[in-house]
């Protein structure tokens, strides 16, 4: 809503809206913290009821500390939004930096000597002051670029009346991933170790959700609310922004899904394979991950499918179509977790790897559904399957090579054999996926040595 106003030129709007949604956006969150910080002995035993006592006794205080920090980190993402919708993305993005920083300095001011329950404790306090920063250092220029902003309700306003009737949708339909991870980890609770492995490789499996598919969606989505004009030049307009993207998108997930499947426990012994995490637990979160990979090329594109949606002022389909995956996830990941490594008799831990590989699938599900629903919308959308094929056997050759340099290299530190593996791997993909843009470089490079 406000990226259309600013397109329109309507600023003295668009600051009230602005600031009414910062307004509501601080009283609900303040709600939620309020009620996150009491119900914490609640909702510890709700999401990780298969944990021990002495976990539990410290996921509670620790959850207290962290309530606040998510509330500021909701207020950090109405400053996302402003800035986004006036083209600046490197501020608030990069800006998640001092967030870390803040956290990191903590652990290293404090040292190895402190008890891990109280660095614990630190640590979530760290978090809380990053959240702060990360919020205040973003306030600046977006003050700057709202000059007409006016904090306040304004619900008599028709644009805030049609954000808080689609903050519902949004907020379900965005939250699935959250969702999703929730149903994991109360699936996960009951094996030993389950949730701490599940969240190493959540980690992981986010990196590329993030740096490709959030970041396309979140890049295009206020282009695409600019959209003017009649019907069908807006359907066009979005068709056109809608296939860039999803070529964007695939050209860097389907690498890290290949990567994740073939090379996945190299990735996970360089990041994480130290002190007590032994080479066994990378074996591990190298299946975890690996199951991750069968959706993480529906899941990135489907957020793109769903920014098209909100586009279109249309928050309802994405939500429907969120709702299905939830429960396929939910009813998937119980016979994932409980039953199938009975069938198969192996290890009970393995099924952790069932419950990404089944929210995978259900994520096709959805992205299934949302590319149906919006080319009934728009128009269809080449599906570009030769450029996926390209690129998916750029990818197959390329973990060959990085699958035969781990097998004959004999290194056994995890993140110099993690480094010759991946780098050649990569290269290769480079090279197969898009040679002319080797071509290119090289033609520049020549130019330039002449």
């Amino acid at each position: 809503m406000y990226a259309g106003l600013v397109a329109r030129g309507e600023l003295e709007e668009a600051g009230r809206v602005a600031g009414a949604v910062f307004a509501i956006l601080a009283l609900v969150t303040s709600v939620l913290v309020a009620v996150g910080i009491s119900s914490a002995p609640f909702l510890v035993d709700l999401i990780a009821y298969g944990a021990n006592a002495p976990t539990k006794q410290l996921a509670v205080p620790l959850a207290q500390i962290l309530f606040p920090g998510a509330g500021l980190l909701v207020m950090s993402a109405w400053c996302l939004g402003i800035l986004n919708s006036h083209r600046r993305f490197f501020l608030s993005y990069s800006v998640s930096v001092l967030w870390n920083l803040a956290m990191i300095g903590t652990m290293m001011w404090f040292g190895l000597g402190t008890g891990e329950d109280r660095m614990a404790r630190y640590i979530s306090w760290a978090s809380v002051a990053g959240s702060a920063i990360q919020f205040v250092a973003q306030l600046p220029v977006v003050l700057r670029l709202v000059p007409a902003l006016r904090i306040g309700f304004a619900t008599h306003l028709e644009s805030v009346r049609t954000v808080m009737r689609n903050f519902g949708p949004v907020f379900v339909s965005r939250g699935v991933v959250q969702i999703s991870a929730y149903i994991d980890q109360i699936l996960a609770s009951p094996i030993q170790g389950g949730m701490s492995m599940l969240g190493y490789t959540v980690t992981l499996y986010l990196l590329p959700v993030s740096l490709f598919g959030m970041a396309v969606s979140a890049s295009e989505l206020p282009a695409m609310s600019s959209a003017t004009g009649t019907n069908d030049e807006i359907a066009a307009y979005l068709r056109k922004r809608l296939l860039s993207g999803l070529r964007r998108i695939s050209f860097f997930v389907v690498p890290s899904a290949v990567a994740f499947a073939v090379l996945g426990d190299l990735i996970v012994a360089a990041i994480f394979q130290v002190h007590r995490f032994t080479a066994a637990d990378s074996v591990w979160g190298w299946g975890i991950l690996a199951g991750s990979a069968v959706g993480l090329l529906a899941q990135t594109q489907g957020r793109l499918y769903s920014s098209t949606f909100y586009a279109l002022k249309d928050t309802r389909t994405p939500l429907r179509y969120a709702v299905i995956r939830i429960a396929l996830t939910a009813a998937l990941g119980f016979v994932s977790a409980r039953y199938v490594p009975g069938w198969l008799g192996i290890d009970a831990k393995w099924g952790i790897a069932g419950l990404t590989a089944s929210a995978g699938m259900s994520g096709w599900i959805e992205f299934l559904l949302l590319r149906r629903g919006l080319s009934r919308r728009i128009g269809k959308v080449p599906a570009g399957a030769g450029y996926l094929a390209r690129l998916w056997a750029a990818a197959l050759v390329a973990a060959g090579v990085g699958f035969g340099i781990k097998m004959t290299a004999g290194v056994h530190r995890p993140i110099t054999e993690g480094i010759i593996t991946l780098m050649p791997f990569a290269a290769v993909y480079l090279l197969l996926a898009d040679p002319s843009q080797i071509r290119q470089y090289l033609r520049r490079r020549g130019n330039s040595e002449r």
